[in-house]
């Protein structure tokens, strides 16, 4: 399934700052960036389980917030891309 996640992270400190790096790591630890601080995630319900763990112990939730929008299977059809990012495919090949 298709997750996009965005987040928000209050970086007006070093404990905010340290959570953003964080956050985003575990992001690109399962998905691709999108902008800043939005990313495409193709997961299976487990590896979103997980995710969404990790994410939700990182946050201070009283300063931060997180959203998952859920484009399921048939996402393919859900999302356009104009503009200058190149985009990619999530199920393609991976080049290293």
């Amino acid at each position: 399934m298709m997750v996009l996640i965005t987040y928000d992270v209050r970086t007006e400190n070093a404990e905010g700052m340290k959570r953003l790096r964080k956050v985003a790591k575990q992001c690109q630890n399962y998905g691709q960036r999108v902008q800043n601080s939005v990313f495409e995630c193709l997961v299976d319900p487990v590896q979103f389980a997980q995710l969404r763990k990790q994410l939700e112990q990182i946050i201070d939730p009283n300063e931060d917030s997180l959203r998952y929008y859920y484009l399921g299977s048939n996402w393919k059809n859900r999302v356009e891309h104009v503009g200058a990012k190149v985009t990619y495919d999530p199920e393609g090949v991976l080049t290293v």
